[in-house]
């Protein structure tokens, strides 16, 4: 019987590990209701899971341990999923934007496809879009010179193409945009939004507190899920655009304050 319970745990504390470095953070909560023992238990397996230097425990829950780039996707594989989804969600945010307004768009799938929802509006003339994408900055230059492009400069990380710290955020330290358009991979109503990767998320961060408006574009995976780099509360968020996709519950959300416009797709987000 004992032999039976140490694999019974070490199952369980598997399927927990697992469903940590799914979600990237994870509460005690949530575990205890996935796994069906009590929020004591699960704090135990944590406890030895990060003594095996497989996650961290933080405040109510656990994020995985170990380079955030195995679980970081690059903006070419990205862009690919729910495709329908961001680029309808790209285009309500690209509505957004009025001519002669200062934009702050950052890095991510579908910020890239606001990047040509906005080049498409060609009545839109006069608009300053302040960039730390690569991919970004060049999707916009069919638009010029009815959209001026500045980018941030800063030091290059290859999945996303974007621009970061050391150096990415001495620009927005020196300027106030009326919009910026924030991408995220985590938006949950306890943690906030958050992005899977520290250095965007700093930059991120920058973009929110330069912006008199903010806007969050995210499509309907991301909601419900928190990663290890804290970006915004809620309440610094103006608006989650995102799609209304069958089984998301964006009420959790809602209850919280984060104003929401959610899309309508149709049948087959991909």
């Amino acid at each position: 019987m004992p032999v039976a319970g140490s694999e019974t745990a070490a199952m369980r504390r598997e399927r927990l590990a697992a469903s940590i470095a799914r979600r990237g953070f994870a509460r005690v909560v949530d575990l205890a209701r996935e796994t069906e023992v009590s929020e004591v238990t699960v704090r135990t397996d944590l406890a030895a899971l990060e003594a095996e230097g497989r996650i961290a425990r933080v405040h109510g829950g656990a994020v995985p341990r170990g380079p955030v780039t195995e679980r970081e996707l690059s903006v070419e594989r990205t862009r690919t999923r729910l495709a329908r989804a961001k680029e309808a969600i790209a285009a309500e945010a690209a509505a957004r934007v009025h001519p002669g307004q200062s934009v702050l768009l950052d890095v991510g799938s579908t910020t890239l496809a606001v990047a040509h929802a906005l080049v498409a509006r060609r009545e839109l003339s006069d608009v300053v879009i302040v960039t730390n994408g690569l991919a970004i900055a060049l999707a916009l230059e069919p638009a010029l010179p009815r959209f001026t492009v500045v980018v941030t400069g800063g030091t290059l990380r290859s999945l996303q193409h974007s621009l970061v710290n050391p150096l990415a955020t001495t620009l927005l330290d020196g300027v106030h945009a009326d919009l910026a358009i924030i991408g995220a991979t985590g938006v949950d109503a306890v943690v906030g939004v958050t992005n899977v990767n520290l250095p965007e998320a700093e930059v991120k961060q920058k973009m929110v507190a330069a912006a008199s408006r903010v806007v969050l574009v995210a499509d309907s995976s991301k909601l419900g899920v928190a990663h290890l780099g804290r970006v915004a509360a809620l309440a610094e968020v103006d608006e989650l655009i995102t799609d209304a996709r069958g089984g998301v519950d964006h009420a959790p959300l809602a209850d919280a304050g984060l104003a929401i416009t959610a899309v309508t797709v149709g049948a087959g987000l991909g």
